[in-house]
This record gives C-alpha cells, sequence and structure tokens, in this order.
C-alpha cells in the first residue's frame, strides 16, 4: 500500500487508500475508519479512485465499518471512481448493494 489517509474535508471526513492494501497493511486503514467515526463530520467517504489491489480483508474492514457508522447514526459511502479491481470485489461478493456508492468523491 503507498497511502492510507484521513482527514476532514468539506464536513466529511475523507479516508482516501491509494495503491494496494492487503492484510499486510490493513491496520493504518482500520486507525483511519476508527477516526472518521470520532470526527466532527457528517458523514464519512472512502475514496477508492485510486486503490490498485484489495483483498477480503480490506472488504471486512469496510463492513466492520458501515456496521459501526450505522450504529453511531453516522452515514459512510465509498467514492470511485471505481478501479475494475474495487468494482469486482463489491460486485463478486454481493456487497456493492449493501454499501452506498458515489461516482466520484465530489459526489459522495
Amino acid at each position: 500500500m503507498d497511502v492510507v489517509s484521513g482527514g476532514i474535508a468539506d464536513g466529511r471526513f475523507v479516508v482516501r487508500v491509494v495503491g494496494e492494501i492487503d492484510a499486510d497493511c490493513c491496520e493504518a486503514f482500520g486507525t483511519a475508519l476508527d477516526q472518521a467515526l470520532t470526527a466532527d463530520a457528517d458523514r464519512t467517504v472512502v475514496d477508492v479512485s485510486r486503490t490498485e489491489f484489495a483483498d477480503s480483508m480490506f472488504l471486512h474492514l469496510l463492513l466492520d465499518a458501515q456496521r459501526r457508522h450505522r450504529q453511531a447514526g453516522r452515514r459512510l459511502l465509498i467514492a470511485g471512481p471505481f478501479t475494475p479491481v474495487v468494482q469486482r470485489l463489491l460486485e463478486v461478493t454481493g456487497t456493492d448493494s449493501f454499501f452506498t456508492l458515489a461516482p466520484s468523491i465530489g459526489e459522495a
């Protein structure tokens, strides 16, 4: 993985995932998702537009974050444009309908 970062922009807590994310580097992603829940923002947006690889650990963290956001009454959106790898992961697992997907970070 090259970069996982989180921060507030335009009232949203944005988590950007750049490069490859797998079991070896999910700690930073999980930490950013944890920070999102306590941030003073109206929603969390996970920007996957530059994610080149994602595996089941990535998906597990997203599913857990979605559950925790719902319990806290907060919105979590996943923003593209979606790389073929991320699109396929969401479609094959049937989780594309579980998340709120936005075509871009600007529309999230």
